[in-house]
């Protein structure tokens, strides 16, 4: 097995020497508990994982603005990358959309990772994603990986860390329009 050496990395720990911080997004009642097993596991490890918890009295507001602001200022800035867990509803939620926007407007680093619940259309079996996600899967900026890639341990996620962190800023596709409510369920 061959391990590649990253800036900032320490092999003999195997965590990074300076602490990335990410983002987390994630429908909060539906693919919670797939948060927590990240946090725990990556916590433990030496990264700094963000949680939207003092987002809520910014949601309670009409404002998009608004809310769009205290996305990229209380949770966005400060970070290196946005890890996007796509559960059965993730495609439906708007705030889930706007974590994406505010990552890609600030030109962090952007992960999709599928969780095993994930929708899957029963005519053609594709798995379906949020639009801005998606557009940027496709155009090559956003790295997109499974669950069980995702746990499978520090190096591992270093290495899609570091590699969507690198990508060239070229490829933000951040044109689509803003949702403005989450779908129904």
């Amino acid at each position: 097995m061959t391990y590649y050496q990253y800036p900032g990395f320490n092999a003999s720990q195997a965590v990074p020497d300076t602490k990335r911080k990410l983002f987390i997004s994630y429908h909060h009642a539906g693919d919670g508990a797939y948060y927590q097993a990240l946090a725990a596991l990556y916590g433990k490890q030496g990264y700094d994982i963000i949680q939207d918890n003092s987002l809520r009295d910014a949601r309670d507001s009409d404002d998009p603005e608004y809310v769009m602001r205290a996305i990229r200022e209380n949770h966005i800035a400060g970070t290196s990358c946005t890890i996007v867990l796509c559960g059965e509803v993730t495609y439906k939620r708007k705030y889930v959309d706007w974590e994406i926007r505010g990552t890609l407007d600030k030109h962090h680093g952007l992960i999709g990772v599928y969780l095993p619940t994930i929708y899957r259309n029963p005519l053609s079996r594709l798995l379906i994603v949020p639009d801005r996600l998606h557009e940027n899967i496709q155009s090559g900026y956003a790295v997109w990986i499974s669950w069980e890639i995702a746990m499978s341990g520090p190096l591992t996620l270093l290495t899609h860390l570091e590699d969507a962190i690198s990508r060239s800023k070229s490829k933000i596709v951040n044109t689509h329009p803003m949702m403005t409510r989450n779908a129904p369920q």
